[in-house]
């Protein structure tokens, strides 16, 4: 059947806004998921901006976030994020809680913003 629809769970991870510096999306709890990826989606990049993406992860999703392992992460994202863009970045560690940060080298600003898709161990979602 071809009904992902009911095999899915879709969370805000970063709120579309317009950001001008670093930013942390919200901690995802992956407890009763299988697998999680986040889905950027970019829009105005202004001055000249040089944003990037990466996968913070926690034990406790609240203290000791360090940023995942370069082999705990699936990524189609560049280093410098493009305009009106749409990017995939998975998630194979094991840390309990994830979010997605946004990194600044420079420029202005970026409209951006996240979800995270979970496949859920419990199904349908």
């Amino acid at each position: 059947m071809r009904d992902l629809y009911s095999n899915i769970t879709a969370l805000s991870a970063l709120p579309s806004a317009s950001r001008s510096a670093a930013d942390s999306g919200q901690a995802i709890d992956l407890k009763d998921a299988r697998k999680i990826v986040f889905v950027v989606n970019t829009g105005a990049i202004s001055g000249d901006g040089d944003f990037g993406v990466t996968i913070e992860e926690s034990d406790d999703g609240l203290t000791g976030w360090t940023v995942a392992p370069d082999g705990h992460v699936q990524s189609d994202a560049p280093a410098t994020l493009a305009a009106t863009s749409v990017y995939r970045v998975g998630y194979l560690g094991w840390k309990r809680h994830v979010r997605l940060a946004l990194s600044k080298v420079g420029g202005t600003s970026v409209q951006i913003g996240a979800v995270a898709i979970l496949s859920p161990l419990t199904r349908p979602a």
